[in-house]
């Protein structure tokens, strides 16, 4: 059962973040004129520390993987990754089409449909 996670929405438009914590749900839009892909890593660092989440192994992270801007979706699925491998957390990934509305009812709705998925791309990371 996911109960706190972090859920980053980033296809180029409508960017969002959304963090549920302790039965509470923050959002943080992007502004559209700022670069997103370069803020992103800083604006989450912020925004979790900002609402004091404990990103551990019982913490999930739900990534949008497309379809949307090729770039964005990369950065946001690399950032997903590093906080995967940094702090053991579970990764899952949905599609965009099958979150309607960024609210905590539709994503709850996402997880409890069992439309997220574990299948993210694995790289091969060379030493």
């Amino acid at each position: 059962m996911i109960k706190d996670f972090l859920i980053i929405n980033c296809t180029g438009k409508n960017d969002k973040i959304g963090l549920k914590i302790n039965n509470n749900f923050f959002i943080h839009d992007f502004q559209t004129k700022i670069k997103n892909n370069e803020i992103l890593v800083s604006t989450i660092l912020n925004f979790t520390n900002k609402h004091k989440a404990k990103i551990d192994k019982n913490f999930t992270v739900l990534v949008n993987n497309g379809p949307g801007s090729f770039s964005t979706i990369r950065v946001a699925l690399a950032v997903a990754k590093g906080i995967e491998i940094s702090n053991k957390v579970k990764l899952f990934g949905f599609k965009d089409e099958d979150l309607t509305q960024f609210n905590l009812e539709n994503i709850e709705f996402l997880i409890n449909k069992k439309l997220i998925e574990k299948k993210l791309i694995k790289p091969l990371y060379l030493s």
